[in-house]
């Protein structure tokens, strides 16, 4: 067991690292290196009492931690949060979070442990209750151009360095509505990759009004409940949806999509507001 003390952390740290490795291929072993994404625990610790451990990928860390507050209904605004910092010792990195009394108390109120959430996302949830949070009815529902999604997905792996390079990385990207990409975030995990997009988005104060999510990944039912806790009223994903996802997506308004390539998706909710003019193949399931 360590007994390493935590030392300060920088909010970014390398997110993959070389090794050696022995290559097969067409009947030869070459030894070589590979570059593998580097994964650590990291605990979430608010007004010093740890509340989450969860495996991530340690680049935009403060992005992270105001992401994942605020997506789990711990913080209301961004405003809620005092202050982050980031320390790193032998175990993993604590992010310890200075957050407002009222939004802490109501937190020890329903202190869960969540450790492992790269999984299912829901490992650790004490009870069935637990699992939804109440979501109001997005206010703003806006329109999109299926020419507009295909622009993005084409130029989203361009935009994902990590994946590039490791080929294990999901990432999450807002969109303005003509498709063109504001901001990407990577991570080892689907869901961490989204906190890191939300908490981006608040901390630079991006207007997501109009615009959408776009996904490397499936869309489970937490990563709609994510994108509609933030305010954004579509979710666009390279995989499939689960029905689980496309019920609450219905129900709270926000029009998802999934199996998006240049040309192609499926809308599963409100698609009443998907115009296709001139897209190619594009399927609406209600």
């Amino acid at each position: 067991m360590s007994c390493a003390l935590p030392v300060p952390a920088d909010d970014t740290q390398p997110a993959s690292q070389c090794l050696p490795v022995l290559r097969l291929q067409a009947g030869s072993a070459v030894a070589a290196t590979d570059q593998l994404i580097t994964e650590v625990p990291v605990a979430m610790v608010y007004n010093g009492v740890s509340h989450a451990v969860l495996l991530a990928s340690p680049a935009d860390l403060h992005d992270f931690a105001l992401g994942f507050a605020l997506s789990e209904g711990i913080l209301a605004h961004a405003s809620e949060l005092y202050d982050c910092e980031a320390w790193q010792s032998e175990a993993g990195i604590e992010l310890r979070l200075d957050i407002a009394s009222a939004r802490f108390s109501q937190l020890k109120a329903r202190r869960r442990n969540m450790a492992g959430r790269t999984g299912c996302g829901l490992c650790g949830v004490d009870s069935l209750d637990a699992v939804a949070q109440t979501i109001a009815p997005l206010p703003l529902r806006p329109t999109l151009h299926a020419d507009s999604i295909a622009r993005a997905v084409a130029a989203l792996p361009a935009r994902q360095p990590l994946h590039a390079a490791t080929g294990a990385a999901h990432g999450a990207a807002y969109c303005h509505a003509d498709g063109s990409i504001v901001l990407v975030r990577e991570d080892v995990g689907r869901h961490n990759a989204l906190d890191k997009l939300i908490g981006a988005l608040r901390r630079q104060g991006i207007d997501t009004r109009d615009g959408f999510v776009l996904v490397s990944s499936r869309a489970s039912y937490e990563m709609v409940q994510k994108t509609a806790q933030a305010g954004i009223a579509a979710l666009i994903a390279v995989s499939a949806p689960t029905a689980y996802a496309a019920q609450l997506a219905g129900q709270c308004g926000l029009l998802l999509a999934g199996f998006a390539r240049p040309g192609r998706l499926v809308a599963y909710t409100h698609t009443e507001r998907l115009i296709t003019a001139h897209a190619t193949e594009i399927h609406h399931v209600y």
